[in-house]
């Protein structure tokens, strides 16, 4: 079932989740250079140094400016903060950020102060393999000392977690007529890393027995983003430059079991179709990135 007239018993009241649509907020954040430091050791290709207070922030690196800091009180059994406040009190248990795509307009820089005004824009209700799924798309303006910066869209889907882990198809992985090939690893010491610079407690990205026993995965879950930012850094330095649009979407769940590569192959505009690949051959992530002539 599509529709936009999501609704559920919840034990105060009926609650109609497209009463969200509409709603909005405005903060603000930074990424000073001690936290720069700290990205950069997790994510930086070789070679490359840190960039230093007033350079530019590298591609994606605002997802770092605005942390989720909830008090421990208010962060549920998985981690994540409680449902309600500026997203829709959606009573699924499990999250993702299924999607993403952003227009880059201006750089960014370390320790500046920017402006994040987000917008929800859609709250869509379907059925899946594993029950309902709730779909919120909310879209962000970032602004920096130049102006407008960047202009995204997050998808994110709630889902119920089913008694088994139950994946979506696989699809394979581009194997030929590849410009980028990189193998990367995927240790445990990476995805506490990630989890800690986005301030990132959901517990299945380090608590491995909470990841099996309750949420049924078969292994730790490669953050999303984290996958997508690799990308991004690969794009970056095959262009010699950061993308003027930039997309991605989840395929598949990656697993912390083995490494994983990240490959592209060029597209006709002169862009890259990119993912990540798992050890059998499966994407994970796809990735859109494409370049103004």
């Amino acid at each position: 079932m599509d529709g936009t007239n999501a609704s559920y018993d919840t034990e105060s009241s009926d609650i109609n989740l497209t009463d969200w649509i509409g709603r909005r907020e405005t903060v603000v954040g930074c990424v000073p250079y001690t936290v720069a430091t700290t990205i950069h050791a997790t994510l930086a290709r070789p070679h490359l140094i840190c960039p230093k207070a007033g350079d530019p922030l590298p591609a994606l690196w605002h997802w770092y400016a605005f942390p989720p800091a909830v008090g421990m009180d208010n962060l549920g059994s998985d981690g994540h903060p409680k449902l309600g406040g500026f997203l829709p009190p959606v009573p699924f248990e499990r999250r993702m950020w299924a999607s993403g795509q952003l227009e880059s307009h201006n750089d960014l820089c370390v320790g500046e102060e920017i402006e994040k005004t987000s917008t929800i824009t859609a709250v869509k209700e379907k059925s899946g393999s594993t029950g309902g799924m709730v779909f919120v798309e909310v879209a962000h303006e970032l602004r920096g000392s130049a102006g407008l910066a960047i202009r995204e869209t997050q998808t994110i889907v709630y889902l119920p977690i089913a008694p088994e882990f139950t994946p979506p198809p696989k699809k394979p992985g581009p194997t030929e007529d590849l410009v980028i090939d990189v193998v990367q690893p995927v240790s445990t010491a990476l995805l506490f890393r990630y989890s800690a610079i986005t301030f990132n407690a959901h517990r299945i990205h380090f608590d491995l027995p909470y990841a099996q026993e309750v949420e049924h995965y078969p292994g730790l879950v490669v953050h999303g983003p984290l996958q997508a930012n690799l990308l991004m850094a690969e794009a970056t330095a095959w262009k010699g430059r950061r993308p003027d649009r930039f997309s991605f979407r989840g395929i598949h769940p990656m697993f912390h079991d083995s490494d994983m590569h990240l490959r592209a192959t060029q597209t006709e505009n002169g862009g890259l179709s990119m993912c990540t690949v798992a050890a059998a051959g499966h994407m994970g992530m796809h990735v859109k990135a494409e370049w103004e002539d």
